[in-house]
């Protein structure tokens, strides 16, 4: 009964350095903060999401939070997850594991330190 809950929660300062400021020159790529994309790639990994589809994942979670940020697209996904560090829980756990996004970056609560993949 307890499948498929999730609750989702971000600080104001977590969404205030979400996205970075938009570009005043033409051209180049829309930049996006190592939270960000770090956020997108652990929600990603921890529902075993193709990168297309944890894109739209957290679109939605965006849309349901009522937050107008931008969301990393696959690309940049995938270019970006080469230089940023993201840190994973083996597969196969059975407790819940809680996904915490401040300020400070994306952390795991729940299983001890000892319990995270490096």
């Amino acid at each position: 009964m307890q499948r498929g809950d999730i609750r989702f929660w971000i600080s104001e300062e977590a969404l205030e350095g979400w996205a970075t400021p938009y570009r005043t020159t033409p051209g180049g790529q829309r930049k996006f903060s190592n939270l960000a994309i770090e956020a997108t790639l652990v929600l990603g990994a921890v529902f075993k999401l193709p990168l297309r589809q944890t894109v739209g994942f957290v679109r939605s979670l965006m849309a349901l939070l009522k937050q107008d940020l931008p969301v990393p697209d696959h690309t940049t996904l995938a270019r970006r997850r080469r230089t940023v560090r993201v840190d994973q829980h083996p597969p196969g756990r059975t407790a819940p594991v809680d996904l915490v996004l401040d300020s400070t970056g994306l952390k795991f609560l729940g299983a001890g330190e000892w319990a995270r993949q490096r």
